[in-house]
């Protein structure tokens, strides 16, 4: 089974390096390829850059510590990093995309915006499926990303003990039909985490950016810094993922693909399309 190792910290973040340690590891002929970003790319989703002004270049490097079968870097976006493995730049097609460990939860509103979770939605497109792996952080920084300084408290063996355990399972008996699981670890040590449960993605965050206010700057009135504000913590659902990991559980959430919705209270807005085209 090949299986494409990528995050969206870049090819330095040391949650990517665990996780390929634990993946190196799996029982089983598998063939392990690292492709990761060459830089931060927090946040991108899954963005591919515009390619005819970025003109992406990847390089091979390697990962101390661990002996995956190849390691490149992509000087674009993880999406962009699972396209190129789409079109065949890393040899045969994969089987399994995983993508991590992300320092801060992506949970919530965040899976819209985790260049981690994006990684695996880019995969889907050749019916790959993915496993996206997170762990949640004492202190808060952006959604779904945590400040340095909190990453270094970060025991990275415990979201990777859980993820090796859960892609095991998964290439063991792999479904016929594409998977994306957004798998997210809690804060503690692993012999004090609750347990695992099945999450509906929820609407919040544990705790979320509540205010952007512009402040002038005095050397040039036309530009502004932004200026952020947290929110107080919320109570969450249980049964939410953010609900889940900030109650001491792992949070495993299936996501499916973005599927048309009929809406019929929105037939005045068809009426008007059938007005002008017929």
């Amino acid at each position: 089974m090949r299986i494409l190792v990528t995050n969206d910290d870049g090819i330095d973040g040391p949650g990517l390096h665990a996780l390929v340690g634990a993946m190196c590891d799996l029982d089983g002929d598998h063939e392990i390829i690292v492709v990761a970003p060459d830089r931060e790319f927090s946040g991108a989703s899954a963005s591919l850059g515009a390619l005819h002004l970025i003109e992406p270049v990847v390089t091979r490097a390697s990962i101390p510590g661990a002996a995956p079968d190849e390691v490149w870097t992509v000087s674009g976006p993880p999406g962009l990093c699972v396209m190129f493995a789409r079109l065949g730049s890393f040899g045969d097609a994969f089987d399994l995309v995983v993508s991590g460990i992300n320092p801060g939860a992506n949970v919530g509103r965040a899976v819209y915006h985790s260049g981690t979770v994006g990684a695996c939605l880019t995969g889907r497109n050749s019916n790959w499926s993915g496993v996206a792996v997170s762990q949640a952080v004492a202190g808060y920084g952006i959604e779904g990303q945590a400040w340095d300084e909190v990453v270094k408290t970060l025991d990275w063996s415990v979201p990777a003990t859980i993820a090796q355990a859960y892609v095991q399972a998964l290439v063991d008996d792999l479904p016929s039909e594409c998977i994306i699981t957004n798998l997210n670890v809690p804060h503690r040590p692993l012999d004090e985490i609750r347990g695992w449960k099945h999450t509906a993605v929820g609407l919040q965050p544990p705790r979320a950016l509540a205010s952007a206010n512009l402040v002038q700057n005095d050397d040039d009135p036309d530009t502004f810094r932004v200026e952020m504000g947290w929110g107080e913590k919320l109570d969450l659902d249980p049964d939410t993922d953010a609900g889940a990991i900030d109650e001491g559980w792992v949070s495993v959430s299936h996501l499916s693909r973005i599927v048309h919705d009929d809406r019929p209270d929105l037939a005045h807005a068809d009426k008007a399309l059938s007005a002008l085209l017929g």
